[in-house]
């Protein structure tokens, strides 16, 4: 059996990175156990950029993690657009953020993977249309 996957979505990333989040502790004991690298897409990188943007050295540490490898980027929005649309289509209602959309694809191509979020919402999403997306998310 295979390692599992980490996807991450923005929350938990920003979490760990801001003290003052809610789950700033949370995200500090997730991150110390879960295998990196984490995989996630450019959408969520542009939503921590914007999350970050006045905090010391917020984005600085951001890109070192991207750099070493802490944090990779293995998806294509360009490959994948019609996959995409579908799904924002579909949770149109709920509604799906470009980035969510992108991490649920993500899951549906990596079959060993769990997503690590504080999204509420990703437990409606589902992955290949029936299939509950596996989740690290805070409990209510």
């Amino acid at each position: 059996m295979s390692a599992i996957r980490v996807i991450l979505d923005t929350g938990p990333l920003v979490a760990y990175l801001i003290k003052r989040e809610v789950h700033h502790e949370w995200a500090l004991q997730h991150f110390a156990k879960l295998p990196a690298p984490f995989y996630t897409c450019e959408p969520v990188i542009a939503e921590c950029s914007f999350l970050l943007k006045d905090i010391p050295r917020g984005i600085s540490t951001l890109m070192a993690f991207l750099q070493r490898g802490q944090i990779a980027i293995t998806f294509s929005l360009d490959s994948e657009k019609e996959s995409v649309a579908t799904l924002l289509q579909k949770y149109a209602d709920v509604p799906m953020s470009l980035a969510d959309a992108c991490l649920v694809r993500m899951s549906e191509q990596m079959g060993d993977s769990v997503i690590c979020t504080l999204d509420s919402d990703f437990r409606v999403y589902r992955k290949h249309q029936r299939q509950v997306i596996p989740l690290i998310i805070p409990t209510v």
